[in-house]
């Protein structure tokens, strides 16, 4: 059931790229399926990737989950070296590798996720009774925080996070403990949003998009334009109109949005039902694995569910108006190689976890 939902995910994500990238591969790189061909070798790659994680033995990834912390805050860093890493509209979250990039943000979700997947299994006694065993995983998370926020990288910043105080709270550590660290978070994602001048435009333009359509809240007014037009049943594949440069980043941040314009609201409803089984079936898979013993693999397939759970929401509230203007991918939709790889890497993670879970239960 995993492999059909994420593979049913994957084909919406080919189509909706293919669609909404068109026009703007076409005039950029006067190639129609510019777009569409490297999202195919992004699939190529995502699948081999997967398979070699999923040959992984589990005990692997428990026992390096340091390693792969340690290498994605060194790839933070990197991407912040003047010279090496690449600016787009005023962020610095990629590293060039010839022909294709590489964004460090999405490979530290992966990495934070084993590396605290594995420290609680080793030091549960003092995750869930001490100060210190809480706020050691903190001051990880506040590093890999602050890297991200110098991107800066706001949406990665918050999946990141609230992926990891959920992932603590299921891992059963003290309620008080949790409030406090967890008011004391929220105070500073507040003060972060009102240090920056185009966070407070974007909150702003948030709360009423239509008073300044043209500027602030251009994208966001197009994005509801577009679910507007596709009403029940949608244009058709293929017709959009707001993907002819009227809503910007229509294949990345707001393919949702054309695909609810081309599919209409039972297109859409579709990919959100395809959204909340798969992670509901991953935190079932979670649940088997924490009854069956299997403890790190349990918290490792809470914090993919959140992951996906926590991106899915914010991209598609951002596109509904939902939520303020933030650049996250669509979890096996949007384009975007670096996204797409750690998706299936994570997601062959679950189903090894899923297997070894099976084989022992038949065992019995």
């Amino acid at each position: 059931m995993l492999l059909t939902l994420a593979c049913a995910l994957i084909l919406v994500g080919l189509l909706a790229i293919s669609s909404a990238s068109i026009e703007y591969a076409k005039i950029n790189y006067s190639n129609t399926w510019f777009h569409t061909s490297r999202h195919l070798i992004y699939m190529l790659i995502a699948g081999i990737g997967a398979v070699v994680v999923y040959r992984m033995p589990l005990r692997f990834w428990e026992d390096t989950g340091w390693i792969w912390l340690f290498l994605a805050l060194g790839l933070l860093i990197l991407v912040l070296v003047p010279g090496i890493g690449r600016e787009v509209n005023g962020s610095q979250r990629w590293l060039p590798l010839g022909p294709f990039t590489l964004q460090p943000s999405e490979f530290a979700k992966m990495a934070m996720i084993i590396y605290l997947a594995g420290y609680m299994v080793r030091r549960e006694h003092e995750v869930r009774n001490e100060w210190q065993g809480f706020l050691k995983p903190m001051a990880v998370l506040f590093a890999a925080t602050l890297l991200l926020m110098v991107e800066p990288d706001f949406g990665a910043t918050v999946i990141v996070a609230g992926s990891a105080f959920g992932m603590l709270f299921l891992a059963g550590v003290k309620l008080g403990h949790f409030l406090l660290v967890l008011a004391g978070a929220l105070g500073a994602l507040l003060v972060l949003v009102v240090s920056e001048p185009y966070r407070v435009k974007r909150l702003t333009a948030y709360t009423d998009p239509w008073a300044d359509p043209y500027d602030t809240g251009f994208q966001l007014t197009q994005s509801l334009i577009a679910f507007g037009r596709g009403e029940w049943l949608g244009v058709g594949l293929g017709n959009s109109v707001q993907k002819l440069f009227y809503l910007p980043e229509a294949h990345t941040d707001f393919v949702f949005s054309i695909w609810a314009e081309e599919t209409g609201f039972l297109g859409a409803l579709c990919v959100i039902l395809l959204y909340a089984a798969l992670i509901g079936r991953i935190f079932w898979v979670g649940r088997a694995a924490q009854l069956a013993g299997y403890a790190f693999g349990a918290y490792v397939c809470y914090g993919v569910a959140l992951v996906f759970s926590g991106q899915a929401f914010v991209n598609m509230g951002v596109s509904s108006g939902l939520l303020p203007t933030k650049g996250l991918t669509l979890p096996f939709v949007s384009y975007g190689g670096t996204s797409l790889i750690v998706c299936c890497a994570m997601l062959a993670l679950v189903l090894k976890i899923d297997a070894q879970v099976r084989a022992r239960g038949s065992r019995r």
